[in-house]
Order: structure tokens, then sequence, then C-alpha cells
């Protein structure tokens, strides 16, 4: 388990290496002196990574309690980067709103039966991207 000492204590080497707290999470040195916070999870067999931002602006605390909603997430059946995803779509505005209707019904694909996920997707497909798919998600 990291400590707040322990962390501000971290010097840069050669190389960059972690710094390990639990179920996932990491801390980065560089080679610079910089600190990342990252958290590593599996989703759908493949291994993946979420930056949570630098050491000290995000605290261990802070760090702690973004790794325990990303597992949230992971429970239900949910990417941890997809929130991520949606909302630098809507921020840059070059996402359309099939796209982020798109991956909203493929992180949900876990959680319905298969047969639900495809009158779901027709009925997008049908009614709704028509009329406003090609539209520019604001938020």
């Amino acid at each position: 388990m990291l400590t707040d000492s322990k962390i501000r204590a971290a010097k840069p080497f050669a190389k960059s290496y972690k710094l390990t707290d639990a179920q996932g999470l990491y801390l980065t040195v560089s080679t610079s002196g910089s600190k990342l916070w990252y958290f590593r999870y599996r989703f759908e067999g493949k291994e993946n990574r979420l930056a949570f931002g630098p050491y000290p602006q995000v605290t261990l605390a802070e760090a702690c309690e973004k790794r325990d909603a990303a597992r949230k997430l992971l429970v239900s059946g949910v990417c941890p980067s997809l929130p991520r995803k949606v909302e630098k779509a809507a921020v840059d505005g070059t996402r359309t709103f099939q796209y982020i209707a798109t991956a909203w019904h493929s992180s949900c694909l876990k959680l319905w039966s298969e047969d639900h996920a495809d009158k779901i997707l027709t009925c997008l497909k049908r009614y709704v991207f028509p009329d406003i798919g090609n539209g520019h998600y604001e938020g």
C-alpha cells in the first residue's frame, strides 16, 4: 500500500518505474521526476489502463476514489474509459449522435439479452439515426 510520504520520497532514476498500490492502481515515476496515476484493468479480455492525472494535483485519496468508481463500472459491465470517450466527443464537437448512441449501446451489451440489444439497435437505426444521427452532440 502506498502512503503520501512514500510517494513524496520517490526519486527519479535512469528509467521510469511504478509504485503499486492495490487493485490495479499505480503511480509511474518518470525519469524527469513527474508522477502520474494509472489504473490497470481488464475489459472483455483485453488489458487496458486509465490515466487519472499527475500527483500531487490528484492525491492518493482521490486516485483511490477514481479507481473504486472505475471498478464499479467494470462490475456493471461498462468499460471505465467509455464515460471519458463520450465526454471527449461532447467537448470536441466532432462526434455525431449516432457515434455516441452506438458507444452507449455497445457498453450495455453485457447487461441486456441479445434479443433486447437487437431491438434497441434496430429502433435506433430505423427511427432515430435517420433524423438526428448525423447531428453533432453538444452536451
